[in-house]
Protein backbone atom coordinates (compact mmCIF):
# COMPACT_ATOMS: atom_id res chain seq x y z
CA UNK A 1 0.00 0.00 0.00
CA UNK A 2 1.25 3.42 -0.95
CA UNK A 3 1.27 6.37 1.45
CA UNK A 4 -0.35 9.50 0.17
CA UNK A 5 1.78 12.55 0.61
CA UNK A 6 0.21 15.84 1.52
CA UNK A 7 -0.56 18.17 -1.35
CA UNK A 8 2.13 20.73 -2.05
CA UNK A 9 1.39 24.16 -0.72
CA UNK A 10 2.59 27.40 -2.18
CA UNK A 11 5.37 28.87 -0.08
CA UNK A 12 4.63 32.03 1.83
CA UNK A 13 7.06 34.59 0.70
CA UNK A 14 7.79 37.52 -1.52
CA UNK A 15 4.84 36.75 -3.81
CA UNK A 16 2.37 37.06 -0.95
CA UNK A 17 0.41 40.29 -0.82
CA UNK A 18 -2.24 41.43 1.63
CA UNK A 19 -4.84 40.71 -1.09
CA UNK A 20 -3.66 37.11 -1.55
CA UNK A 21 -3.59 36.59 2.24
CA UNK A 22 -7.16 37.92 2.52
CA UNK A 23 -8.36 35.76 -0.38
CA UNK A 24 -6.74 32.66 1.12
CA UNK A 25 -8.17 33.42 4.56
CA UNK A 26 -11.70 33.89 3.19
CA UNK A 27 -11.43 30.68 1.16
CA UNK A 28 -10.23 28.68 4.17
CA UNK A 29 -12.79 30.15 6.58
CA UNK A 30 -15.70 29.59 4.19
CA UNK A 31 -14.59 26.00 3.57
CA UNK A 32 -14.38 25.45 7.32
CA UNK A 33 -17.87 26.89 7.88
CA UNK A 34 -19.27 24.66 5.14
CA UNK A 35 -17.67 21.54 6.58
CA UNK A 36 -18.81 22.36 10.11
CA UNK A 37 -22.44 22.83 9.08
CA UNK A 38 -22.73 20.05 6.51
CA UNK A 39 -22.62 17.21 9.05
CA UNK A 40 -25.77 18.38 10.83
CA UNK A 41 -27.60 18.82 7.54
CA UNK A 42 -26.67 15.36 6.29
CA UNK A 43 -27.94 13.79 9.51
CA UNK A 44 -31.23 15.61 8.95
CA UNK A 45 -31.42 14.30 5.36
CA UNK A 46 -30.71 17.68 3.76
CA UNK A 47 -27.88 17.90 1.22
CA UNK A 48 -26.03 21.01 0.12
CA UNK A 49 -27.89 20.71 -3.20
CA UNK A 50 -31.18 20.81 -1.28
CA UNK A 51 -30.01 23.90 0.60
CA UNK A 52 -29.01 25.55 -2.68
CA UNK A 53 -32.48 24.91 -4.12
CA UNK A 54 -34.15 26.31 -0.99
CA UNK A 55 -31.89 29.39 -1.01
CA UNK A 56 -32.82 29.99 -4.66
CA UNK A 57 -36.52 29.66 -3.82
CA UNK A 58 -36.12 31.88 -0.76
CA UNK A 59 -34.46 34.55 -2.90
CA UNK A 60 -36.55 34.29 -6.09
CA UNK A 61 -39.89 33.06 -4.71
CA UNK A 62 -41.90 30.29 -6.35
CA UNK A 63 -40.27 29.06 -9.58
CA UNK A 64 -41.22 26.89 -12.52
CA UNK A 65 -39.15 23.74 -12.92
CA UNK A 66 -37.50 25.07 -16.08
CA UNK A 67 -36.51 28.35 -14.39
CA UNK A 68 -35.18 26.45 -11.36
CA UNK A 69 -33.17 24.13 -13.65
CA UNK A 70 -31.69 27.17 -15.41
CA UNK A 71 -30.73 28.83 -12.12
CA UNK A 72 -29.16 25.59 -10.90
CA UNK A 73 -27.40 25.13 -14.24
CA UNK A 74 -28.63 21.54 -14.56
CA UNK A 75 -30.82 19.73 -17.06
CA UNK A 76 -34.59 19.73 -16.56
CA UNK A 77 -34.55 15.98 -15.82
CA UNK A 78 -31.79 16.40 -13.22
CA UNK A 79 -33.73 19.22 -11.53
CA UNK A 80 -36.86 17.06 -11.55
CA UNK A 81 -35.02 14.26 -9.73
CA UNK A 82 -33.70 16.66 -7.12
CA UNK A 83 -37.14 18.22 -6.60
CA UNK A 84 -38.77 14.76 -6.41
CA UNK A 85 -36.44 13.76 -3.54
CA UNK A 86 -36.96 17.09 -1.79
CA UNK A 87 -40.74 16.79 -2.13
CA UNK A 88 -40.63 13.28 -0.58
CA UNK A 89 -38.87 14.81 2.44
CA UNK A 90 -41.32 17.73 2.68
CA UNK A 91 -38.62 20.30 1.95
CA UNK A 92 -40.45 21.71 -1.07
CA UNK A 93 -43.87 21.36 -2.63
CA UNK A 94 -45.24 21.64 -6.13
CA UNK A 95 -48.32 23.78 -6.68
CA UNK A 96 -50.38 24.52 -9.77
CA UNK A 97 -51.05 28.08 -10.89
CA UNK A 98 -54.81 28.69 -10.51
CA UNK A 99 -55.07 30.72 -13.73
CA UNK A 100 -53.15 28.17 -15.81
CA UNK A 101 -53.23 24.66 -14.35
CA UNK A 102 -50.55 23.55 -16.83
CA UNK A 103 -47.95 25.58 -14.95
CA UNK A 104 -46.44 23.94 -11.88
CA UNK A 105 -44.45 26.03 -9.43
CA UNK A 106 -41.94 24.83 -6.86
CA UNK A 107 -42.02 26.48 -3.43
CA UNK A 108 -40.45 25.89 -0.04
CA UNK A 109 -42.39 23.48 2.16
CA UNK A 110 -42.80 23.42 5.94
CA UNK A 111 -39.75 21.20 6.55
CA UNK A 112 -37.78 23.38 4.14
CA UNK A 113 -38.50 26.48 6.19
CA UNK A 114 -37.50 24.55 9.32
CA UNK A 115 -34.20 23.55 7.68
CA UNK A 116 -33.49 27.12 6.56
CA UNK A 117 -34.26 28.44 10.06
CA UNK A 118 -32.02 25.78 11.63
CA UNK A 119 -29.13 26.62 9.32
CA UNK A 120 -29.52 30.33 10.04
CA UNK A 121 -29.54 29.65 13.80
CA UNK A 122 -26.40 27.52 13.47
CA UNK A 123 -24.67 30.28 11.48
CA UNK A 124 -25.64 32.95 14.02
CA UNK A 125 -24.55 30.80 16.98
CA UNK A 126 -21.25 29.91 15.35
CA UNK A 127 -20.51 33.50 14.33
CA UNK A 128 -21.39 34.72 17.82
CA UNK A 129 -19.00 32.19 19.35
CA UNK A 130 -16.24 33.13 16.92
CA UNK A 131 -16.65 36.87 17.53
CA UNK A 132 -16.70 36.16 21.26
CA UNK A 133 -12.97 35.40 20.99
CA UNK A 134 -12.24 38.99 19.97
CA UNK A 135 -12.01 41.96 22.31
CA UNK A 136 -13.82 45.25 21.66
CA UNK A 137 -10.89 46.87 19.89
CA UNK A 138 -10.49 43.88 17.56
CA UNK A 139 -14.22 43.88 16.83
CA UNK A 140 -14.07 47.59 15.93
CA UNK A 141 -11.17 46.95 13.53
CA UNK A 142 -13.00 44.02 11.91
CA UNK A 143 -16.19 46.09 11.59
CA UNK A 144 -14.26 48.94 9.97
CA UNK A 145 -12.47 46.58 7.59
CA UNK A 146 -15.79 44.99 6.62
CA UNK A 147 -17.25 48.44 5.92
CA UNK A 148 -14.26 49.13 3.65
CA UNK A 149 -14.68 45.75 1.95
CA UNK A 150 -18.41 46.33 1.45
CA UNK A 151 -17.57 49.66 -0.20
CA UNK A 152 -15.07 47.96 -2.53
CA UNK A 153 -17.66 45.30 -3.42
CA UNK A 154 -20.23 48.01 -4.18
CA UNK A 155 -17.70 49.84 -6.37
CA UNK A 156 -16.95 46.66 -8.30
CA UNK A 157 -20.36 44.96 -8.47
CA UNK A 158 -22.83 47.76 -7.87
CA UNK A 159 -24.36 49.23 -4.71
CA UNK A 160 -27.21 46.69 -4.52
CA UNK A 161 -25.01 43.59 -4.71
CA UNK A 162 -25.71 41.27 -1.80
CA UNK A 163 -28.78 43.18 -0.61
CA UNK A 164 -31.24 40.95 -2.46
CA UNK A 165 -32.12 43.76 -4.89
CA UNK A 166 -31.27 43.37 -8.56
CA UNK A 167 -29.56 40.06 -7.81
CA UNK A 168 -29.78 37.67 -10.75
CA UNK A 169 -28.31 34.18 -11.08
CA UNK A 170 -27.23 33.83 -14.69
CA UNK A 171 -27.25 30.22 -15.90
CA UNK A 172 -24.39 28.92 -17.99
CA UNK A 173 -25.54 27.49 -21.29
CA UNK A 174 -22.43 25.83 -22.66
CA UNK A 175 -21.98 22.15 -21.84
CA UNK A 176 -25.61 21.62 -20.79
CA UNK A 177 -27.42 18.43 -21.73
Amino acid sequence: MRTIESAPTSPMGADETPATRIAASFRDMIAGFRCAGTGRLVKAGVSMTHMHVMWLLQHHGDLTMSHLADLMDVSFSNATGIVDRMEERGLIERVRVPDDRRIVLVRIGARGFEALDAVEAIKQDRLGAILGHLDREQLERVAGALDDLRGAVAAELGPDFGTGHDHVHEPRTEGRT
